[in-house]
């Protein structure tokens, strides 16, 4: 059972902005105060209303009870925006357990990893999703997963060996809430992992706390109240989904709007159709949706906010969806797994500016910039960002990487550089973590290197990130090839890749062959003069 990580300090610092009340919680009384209400629109599906939803986790909860699962385990969903994942996290909050949401793109490399680091005893997958074939994926690791008791089913048409279906642990009686366990706010409700820069993928902890924090955060900030519906592009895997698409519909008076794949035609299409008012996402989301509502001839009035961030946000991404939708303030906001929501951009009227050339202003995070020696620097200076606030993770699942990612105050440091402007505004000018963001997804360099080094040409390789017009950030491959006669290519890189099980995402899209790399006095590459030269490359060839 994973301990409580939160100490007296931090208690004491962040308790008052805490609600101290549970995801489960909030829904039971969701579902006694508006039973009929609609809490979360599905595209091409039913909605969930507090009632609907309530009942079939409580079914959920009979049905885990009878597999042994209890207080503290661990349970994984590799699921799309379904009805069932949000089912699953409610189930999951009122039995104490702790929900480790997986990437539905992650292949064997990344999935194996993380349910043997988690140590999950249950996990729920689709049949089918974006042409992996999940029970043949799950069946050849088990037996590298000794913690793993449960594969299960949703939405599958056939019978699989050893797995059980998600429909059949739902047709169980509701439980009796009265001997549900009391389960504290403050414990670990979620582990999210993130890509860390020794290729190693970090374990993230949030609480009921930490998590409804952050919502409310930006409820409270843009104004949000019942008439308002939140579009949900990215995965409910995705912190940003997992906060604005599943948790938000039951710690506040927002809807929020589902979609299980990204199509910009299909969201115009759903934003009318919900009247939604907000959506946060990765630059592609917004770029495309502007393009989709143009080929519409519509300027979506209902929308009103869209938060961008998760990769390079250029300032005519902001500029051009606020002159292509009626009434819709587009602005760049600022965060990680780590320390969700760090800025909530600009949304007042003389500010379009300042939104579309920073990354959002601070709000409800104490921030400082730092140098190498954690320093505070002077005012207007770059640095290193670190951050702190009762929205923040409870720490890494690793003490080693909870150590070194904490100064002596409890500052996250987040591996970005950059500085405060005078209108207490971030704005990031480079990256010290060895990470790329590519559609608001972090790709560690160190992981796909590790991949590549063992193909028989490679003698060495560097990735680096490289611009992609619409994902913001793409891979890049350096190679220095064992023989100058090598003929490595991109796409024989991407076979190799392919076949070693990496995720698609992760795999290079671009590959330069070198004959040798530059580096510092001391050896170490330089992957900022790397960045330059395949950013003035890409300019030059578009």
């Amino acid at each position: 059972m994973m301990k409580n990580p939160l100490t007296h300090q931090r208690i004491k610092r962040d308790g008052a902005l805490w609600g101290n009340t549970t995801i489960a919680q909030a829904a039971w009384r969701k579902a006694q105060e508006r039973p009929d209400e609609v809490a979360i629109y599905l595209e091409g599906e039913a909605s969930i209303t507090y009632a609907s939803i309530a009942e079939e986790a409580r079914r959920l909860v009979t049905g885990l009870q009878t597999l042994g699962m209890g207080f503290g385990d661990v349970i994984s969903f590799q699921l799309p925006n379904w009805r069932e994942s949000v089912v699953v996290d409610i189930a999951a909050s009122a039995m104490g357990l702790i929900v480790n949401p997986v990437i539905p793109i992650y292949r064997d490399h990344e999935l194996r990893f993380i349910l043997k680091d988690v140590g999950a005893r249950l996990i729920y997958i689709p049949e089918r999703f974006r042409s992996l074939e999940f029970p043949s994926m799950l069946a050849s690791l088990r037996a590298e997963l000794p913690d793993l008791e449960y594969v299960v089913t949703v939405r599958a048409q056939g019978q699989y060996d050893n797995m059980l279906c998600y429909e059949d642990l739902v047709e169980n009686a509701q439980v009796d809430l009265e001997t549900l366990p009391t389960v504290d706010p403050n414990s670990v409700k979620a582990i999210l992992y993130t890509s860390g820069t020794t290729g190693t993928p970090k374990a993230v902890m949030h609480s009921h706390n930490t998590l409804a924090r952050v919502i409310q955060n930006s409820v409270d900030y843009w104004q949000m109240d019942e008439r308002d519906v939140m579009l949900m592009p990215s995965p409910v895997t995705h912190i940003t989904g997992y906060g604005s698409g599943m948790v938000l519909p039951f710690v506040t008076s927002v809807k929020s709007a589902l979609m299980p794949r990204w199509d910009a035609d299909a969201a115009v299409a759903f934003i009318q159709a919900v009247g939604a008012t907000a959506s946060v996402g990765a630059t592609p989301f917004l770029v495309e949706l502007v393009a989709a509502a143009k080929r519409h001839n519509t300027g979506l009035p209902t929308m009103r906010l869209f938060a961008c961030g998760g990769a390079a946000v250029p300032p005519q991404v902001i500029e051009e969806a606020c002159e292509g939708l009626d009434n819709c303030r587009a602005f760049r906001v600022y965060g990680s797994t780590e320390t969700p929501i760090i800025t909530l951009g600009f949304i007042g009227g003389g500010e379009q500016k300042l939104a579309a050339e920073t990354d959002g202003a601070i709000y409800a995070y104490e921030v400082k910039i730092v140098d190498d020696q954690g320093v505070v620097v002077r005012d207007g200076e770059d640095g290193e960002i670190a951050a702190r606030g009762a929205g923040m993770m409870l720490g890494y699942a690793d003490p080693e990487q909870n150590a070194q990612a904490h100064d002596s105050e409890g500052f996250f440091l987040t591996g970005d550089i950059g500085h405060i402007t005078p209108d207490n505004a971030i704005l990031i000018t480079d990256r010290k973590k060895d990470i790329i963001i590519r559609g608001g997804e972090n790709i560690s360099a160190k992981e796909v290197e590790d991949i590549l080094h063992d193909h028989p040409d490679i003698r060495e390789v560097a990735i680096v990130a490289m611009p992609h017009e619409r994902l913001g950030e793409g891979v890049c491959a350096y190679i220095v090839p064992v023989s100058q006669e090598s003929t490595l290519n991109t796409a024989e890189v991407a076979r190799f890749a392919n076949a070693a099980l990496l995720a698609k995402q992760k795999i290079p899209q671009h590959v330069e062959t070198v004959l040798d790399l530059p580096r510092t006095a001391s050896g170490k590459v330089r992957k900022d003069v790397l960045r330059r030269q395949i950013s003035d490359i890409i300019q030059r060839g578009r």
